[in-house]
This record gives C-alpha cells, structure tokens and sequence, in this order.
C-alpha cells in the first residue's frame, strides 16, 4: 500500500473514531433490530363430506323414463365438488367416488376418521304420486339421535369412539353418556340450522320446494355424533318434470351453486365448531 493511501485511511478511521462511529462501542450503540412479527397462520380450509347416495349394486329411486337415482346424484356431487373448490375455502371429500356401494355406516364413519366439518347426503325421491315434485331436507330425528347416544355410549362400542377430541374408552358409564349427549345436542342443532339455510337459498334461487320441506328422520348417514349433517332429496324422479330437470346439466349446476350458497352461508353463520 503506497504511502499516501495509507495516510488517507488512517485520517478517515479518526474521522469516524472522534465521531463516536468507529471500532467497538460503535457497533455496541448500534440499534438492535426490529423483530418481525410473523404471518398470522391462515385458517385450515372447512372439509366437507359429500355423499353421493347408493351406487354400485343399489341404484336407489328409477325414474318413469328410467333414470338411476345413483347416477343422478353423482353428476351433482361432482358438480357441488367443483363449485366448492373454485374459491378455495374449502377441502371436499366424496363418500363414494364411481359407481360402487358403501354402506350407510362406513360412509358415516370415513366422515369421522376424516374430521369432517359437513357432511351432505345427496339423493333423489320415488313415490307412488306422480304428481308430488320438490326438494327436502332431513336431519336427525330427536328419537333416533337418542338412539344413536345411547349405542354410541355403550361399553361395547366405546373402544374407538372418540367425542370432542376425547377417547370414550377410558370413560366411566356416566362420563361416557354425558359426553355424547352433549355432543349429539349441539350437532343436532348444527344440523338443523344447516337444513333451514339450505331451504332458504333453495327458496331464494327458485328451486322449487316441497310443502314442510325441513324434515326429521333417522336415516343412518345422518347419525355421527359430531358432525353437522343434512340429507337433501333434490326432487322426485317419479315426477316426469323433477326427472327432466334432475338430468339436465343447467339444472344440475343451479343446485350445486344453491347447496355452495348455503355451505358459505353455514359457516358465515358461526354455524360449525372448528375442530381442533
């Protein structure tokens, strides 16, 4: 280094020194710096369960011009699948996924071992009249969800049950009871406030409706303890005009976009526990 680079250094380093900016101290009395707060962690996406009713060897309700219920119901769980995904909100999950069979309870219990947040049945009505045309909703019975508890808290079927995020096993017989009760309640109302939010947008997209169109049953699918669920029988294939329409992919994406209006409506409502 040549002698007078040297010296130009050397007056710089005192320059810094006399302002209090060189060596040591100068780092010390540098600020520390601001921590950064971390992202707030986005909400996990709602899972919602569809369930496309029979398939396989049960092809449900037979159209007058021969349509299968199971087939029907399929197009419109894909269609509810895809309406249901667009916005990101939500995780969708189907019961059955082609033209096979599942049992009423195993469909019920993938629900559960998946933690669904909504469970919706879907299916398509017969009846003798020809003339009755419309969608319904079910939920659980007050009789049947009694049922339910009371099996669901026997010994013998306490091995794997788990309520609330706590194992049944290690319960004594009141706890056990205690604890579906409960849960059984607060779902059973869940579910009701879900069947009148589908009844309302069905009403508010002019889908037409059956006469007392919120109804209760003990329909097997719509007996998990813990997971807010509803059955939708989107018209009656016994019908000629339900049946068109049921076949009809415009009609088919006005229900999917109705049965999407009223999940969002659902959860914007608080209507869902969130599961841990």
């Amino acid at each position: 280094m040549s002698t007078l680079h040297r010296r130009h250094l050397l007056a710089a380093l005192s320059g810094l020194t006399a302002l209090g900016l060189g060596g040591v101290d100068a780092w010390a009395k540098k600020p520390a710096p601001k921590s950064v707060k971390k992202p707030t962690p986005l909400p996990r996406p709602k899972l919602i369960f569809l369930d496309p009713g029979h398939g396989g060897k049960d092809p449900g309700a037979q159209g007058v011009r021969g349509t299968q219920e199971k087939a029907v119901v399929m197009a419109i769980a894909r269609e509810l699948q895809r309406e249901l995904l667009a916005g990101n909100r939500y995780r969708v999950l189907l019961t059955r996924s082609t033209d096979n069979y599942v049992a009423l309870r195993e469909r019920v219990a993938r629900a559960q071992e998946a933690r669904a947040d909504l469970f919706l049945s879907l299916h398509a009505d017969a009846c003798d009249n020809s003339d009755v045309r419309g969608a319904s909703v079910y939920t659980l019975s007050e009789q049947a969800s009694d049922r339910e508890a009371a099996a669901l808290a026997a010994r013998e079927n306490r091995a794997d049950a788990v309520i609330a995020g706590m194992k049944l096993a290690d319960k004594d017989d009141n706890v056990a009871r205690t604890l579906v009760a409960m849960s059984q309640r607060g779902t059973v109302n869940d579910s009701r406030r879900l069947a009148d939010t589908i009844v309302q947008t069905f009403g508010r997209n002019g889908i037409r409706l059956l006469p007392r169109t919120h109804r209760q049953a003990g329909f097997a699918v719509l007996t998990s303890p813990d997971i807010p669920a509803a059955l939708v029988e989107l018209g009656y294939l016994s019908n000629r005009q339900d049946e068109k329409l049921l076949t009809v992919r415009q009609h088919q994406i006005a229900l999917a976009r109705a049965l999407r209006g009223s999940v969002d409506a659902h959860f914007a409502a608080g209507g869902a526990i969130r599961k841990a």
